[in-house]
């Protein structure tokens, strides 16, 4: 029912999935997209959390069909599947129909030296 609202955001969203390394995210979407897309019907455009972990919805939680559309859209998109493959993202929509984004990925464990530490390693001497 939604796929097609869903697609119309997916472009901004992926920008904001890269963005998310740094700090949330939030995308205010047009709350009018979402009740054509119903089409008359009563439908809470919310959902309080979906989580993504390396490309795969949580399924410990119980979504609703509204949220679970939009995992299954961001699924489907060839470039944010690659975005997702190999990090873990939450996300949650209110009523106001502002999506959050946070890129919850732990630090990886093999890049735990510092800046300063790779560079004195490779300016000494062979």
């Amino acid at each position: 029912m939604f796929s097609q609202t869903w697609k119309k955001y997916l472009p901004v969203i992926n920008i904001l999935l890269k963005k998310s390394v740094n700090e949330e995210q939030v995308l205010n979407m047009n709350h009018s997209d979402f009740s054509r897309a119903a089409g008359g019907r009563k439908v809470n455009f919310s959902f309080s959390s979906i989580q993504l972990k390396n490309g795969r919805i949580d399924n410990t939680v119980k979504h609703t069909p509204f949220a679970r559309e939009f995992a299954v859209a961001l699924q489907e998109n060839e470039e944010i599947r690659k975005i997702l493959q190999h990090q873990h993202f939450f996300f949650s929509m209110n009523k106001e129909t502002q999506l959050s984004i946070k890129n919850i990925t732990p630090p990886d464990e093999n890049n735990e030296a510092g800046p300063s530490e790779v560079a004195a390693e490779s300016s000494r001497p062979a």
